[in-house]
């Protein structure tokens, strides 16, 4: 029987298949400390760890019995990878998983910046409003606006696919083009990344966050934007330097923003939270049922082999 210390309360299927296994499970409100981290893990064979928690160098050297750190996500970033190579230790993600839920999340997003809907709700909560008018709260109507895509992988494609059905125009850029089959499929043509930023009046974010994509957008992206753009992360946080963006819808440089991923996450600038032409989620691109089951399911598939064949379902590296 394996010790297994799990950072974070999962849906129940991931206790059922570790079930035979020595389970420690942090119930804390707040985010686990580093200290406490290391004392719980110390003697631990798996870790099971959400993106929030921070896997350090401390923390992987504080475990010698560690075999597999398995990350409740798709990103990894929150784990210092060289000293998990350093030591051995097996990295694994959830990817592919959350790409249904991710994409309708963001044409949710999307419906509701051009159409004012959380603004209208607060209204219709606060003040009220006078009745129907010509000219009263008006929005904007997705057919035939200009949709790019950053980051155009599972993601990106899954939000292209239901911007089809919008009759949007789909164009895309990232690390490479695609093959025409993919382009094809999806109607979707493929533009650099200032071509892009200069073309669209909807720009939604689904890049992976890495070194070359840190602060991707800044006060000179936000200024080759038209001025009546939309722009939504759905990625990672510090793709966006934050106070560049406020200063860009402050100024107007672009017409609105729709945000589930934040700079300093969890915590939210406040000027965002101040702004009407703002629409904020608590990083909930994944947050369905049937998308966090899957997500237990396969970290913990993932822990379950290493332990048992010292080979992993998704590693990292």
């Amino acid at each position: 029987m394996s010790k297994i210390f799990l950072t974070s309360e999962i849906p129940d299927v991931g206790y059922d298949l570790l079930s035979n296994h020595e389970l420690d499970v942090y119930k804390g409100e707040k985010l686990i400390t580093e200290e406490e981290l290391v004392a719980r893990s110390s003697k631990v064979d798996a870790l099971l760890t959400p993106l929030s928690t921070k896997v350090t160098r401390k923390v992987i050297e504080s475990s010698p019995h560690l075999k597999i750190i398995a990350n409740f996500g798709a990103g990894f970033d929150n784990i210092d990878l060289e000293a998990a190579k350093e030591k051995g230790v097996i990295v694994t993600n959830t990817p592919g998983v959350s790409t249904e839920a991710t994409a309708e999340l963001t044409l949710g997003l999307i419906l509701s910046l051009a159409r004012r809907i959380t603004e209208g709700d607060n209204l219709c909560r606060t003040t009220g409003f006078n009745g129907w008018a010509p000219l009263f709260f008006l929005g904007r109507e997705l057919t035939k606006k200009k949709l790019g895509i950053v980051g155009f992988g599972n993601i990106g494609q899954a939000v292209a696919k239901r911007a089809k059905a919008f009759d949007m125009e789909i164009y895309y850029t990232g690390r490479s083009r695609k093959s025409l089959e993919t382009e094809e499929r999806y109607d979707a043509t493929f533009m650099d990344f200032r071509e892009l930023l200069e073309t669209c009046d909807i720009l939604t974010v689904h890049t992976p966050y890495n070194k070359e994509t840190h602060h991707l957008f800044t006060k000179e992206t936000f200024s080759s934007m038209k001025k009546d753009a939309f722009f939504l992360n759905l990625s990672r946080g510090p793709v966006v330097k934050e106070v560049d963006l406020i200063d860009a819808l402050q100024t107007k440089e672009i017409a609105g923003a729709a945000l589930d991923v934040f700079e300093f996450e969890p915590q939210i600038t406040e000027e965002l939270k101040q702004m009407q032409n703002v629409v904020i989620t608590p990083h909930i691109g994944n947050a369905t049922v049937e998308t966090r089951n899957e997500m237990a399911k396969l970290s913990s598939q993932n822990i379950l082999s290493v332990l048992e064949h010292n080979k992993s379902l998704t590693p990292v590296f």
